[in-house]
């Protein structure tokens, strides 16, 4: 049976010198992701991390959102196509800013770890349908599966102040 892929690319040399296993840190945290919904993927996918810097994440943003400026992640769900046996599904791409998690960290006095795990499952979740800008109830929805995936990991609860 085919195992989940999960590629990573470090476009900006700060995600490695930031945490230490780097690699394992990005598998830990898409895959708890996966896991909190093991249904909804459907068997084996593929999903590709790229850890950039804000300029990319803006350019990307300015292109495929018409937002003009930087965000924390950005996921961009695979489109649909037919697969061989043993294949892993296309699940799609999450795109990581440094610059925006370090900011957003010190803002909310959060453990860099912390917040990089949570965007990283919340990234994931994305890939697997979820949604938070749709309604009130998606949005509790959404929370409480990266609660529950973050719990996985020792991560504590993001939403609390």
């Amino acid at each position: 049976m085919t195992e989940n892929e999960i590629d990573i690319a470090v476009e900006d040399g700060r995600w490695e010198a930031a945490i230490p296993d780097l690699e394992g840190f990005v598998l830990r945290a898409v895959e708890a992701g996966l896991d909190i919904l093991p249904d909804s993927a459907g068997g084996p996918v593929e999903v590709s991390v790229l850890l950039a810097d804000d300029a990319t994440v803006q350019t990307l943003n300015r292109t495929w959102r018409n937002k003009d400026k930087p965000t924390n992640v950005l996921s961009f769900p695979a489109a649909e196509q037919p697969l061989q046996p043993g294949m892993a599904r296309p699940l799609g791409d999450v795109v990581l800013a440094y610059d925006t998690l370090v900011r957003e960290s010190e803002e909310q006095s959060k453990a860099f770890e912390h917040h990089f795990a949570h965007l990283l499952v919340h990234g994931t979740l994305h890939l697997l349908g979820q949604d938070h800008e749709t309604g009130e109830a998606e949005a509790d929805a959404m929370e409480a599966l990266e609660i529950a995936a973050l719990r996985t990991l020792g991560v504590p609860n993001p939403y609390d102040d």
